[in-house]
């Protein structure tokens, strides 16, 4: 079910996995192995997550319960095995649909950003957010470019904003939901551009069936609150320009900025740095005694 050891480190060196985490994963797959409980643990984690892959929607809800079920010596790392375990399926469904070779290196590769993640925080190899993964290896999500684009449905408060736009929607109707990973480059609006042009142009081809007319973004990067710290052409800003309001949260949701800009939800919002505008803007807003929010956002993907 796994990889040989020999073969491991080139294998996680293909998913962009750390080189500082590649030596305690190849000794860690012995526990794996030498474990009955815990090899069928892995097998049942992999039947869960292959299970009618390609569906939106679908992302198996026991998956962290099962892996939470492992010794604690695994904990930090058993994920990882899942995902190693289940690559032969996702590689196979992306080659069913044509998926460019470099589209599904780059996408799997997130793998290997998150044990990044993880490791920023912690200092250790693991994973802390594997059902995220989940919608890589389920051919739900794809790296297109700067930006990713997950196969999603409509909302319903979603759907009643664009209808009272003008839009023929339905809550359930294909959407794109489009996602902003860190480590890869600025948020520039030629980056952006590219991005949306390639999905249009993938998911039309790709997944002919599905007819994909709209895109949306859950982010705190679309807090309009973000225009009082920032300038105009910042690429924070022209990114939320891109967007039409869907809807507005009511509930702060403060430790997703600290999170994403500092890496850990947990610091101390007096203790947060001012080294750039985007970390002056989220400290100083909290230190103020302002909260973040989630902002909702969609576009028409249609070029007419």
């Amino acid at each position: 079910m796994l990889p040989d050891a020999d073969d491991l480190p080139e294998l996680l060196l293909d998913l962009a996995v750390p080189h500082e985490d590649i030596n305690e994963l190849v000794g860690l797959r012995r526990a794996v192995t030498a474990d009955p409980g815990v090899l069928r643990l892995l097998a049942e984690c992999v039947a869960e997550l292959v299970r009618d892959i390609g569906q939106v929607g679908t992302t198996p809800d026991g998956l962290d319960e099962r892996i939470a079920a492992v010794p604690a010596a695994l904990a930090r790392c058993f994920p990882v095995y899942v995902f190693l375990a289940a690559l032969p399926h996702a590689r196979a469904y992306h080659r069913e649909r044509g998926i460019p070779a470099d589209v599904s290196r780059h996408t799997l590769a997130d793998l290997g950003r998150h044990l990044t993640v993880h490791r920023r925080r912690y200092g250790t190899a693991g994973l802390e957010f594997p059902r995220w993964l989940a919608h890589h290896f389920r051919g739900e999500l794809y790296q297109l470019g700067r930006l990713q684009f997950q196969r999603a449905e409509l909302g319903e408060r979603t759907a009643q904003a664009l209808a009272a736009a003008g839009e023929r929607a339905a809550p359930g109707a294909p959407c794109l939901s489009v996602h902003i990973p860190d480590f890869h480059g600025p948020l520039t609006p030629a980056a952006c551009d590219r991005s949306v042009a390639l999905a249009r142009e993938f998911f039309a081809r790709h997944f002919p069936e599905e007819r994909y007319t709209t895109a949306v973004c859950h982010s705190w990067l679309l807090d309009p609150q973000l225009r009082r710290y920032l300038p105009e052409h910042s690429n924070i800003v022209r990114f939320q320009e891109r967007f039409r309001t869907a809807r507005e949260d009511t509930e702060p949701a403060d430790r997703e900025p600290v999170h994403f800009v500092f890496g850990d939800p947990d610091l101390p919002v007096d203790r947060l740095p001012r080294r750039t505008a985007v970390e002056r803007a989220v400290g100083d807003h909290l230190r103020a005694g302002r909260h973040w929010y989630i902002g909702h956002g969609w576009f028409p993907l249609r070029t007419e």
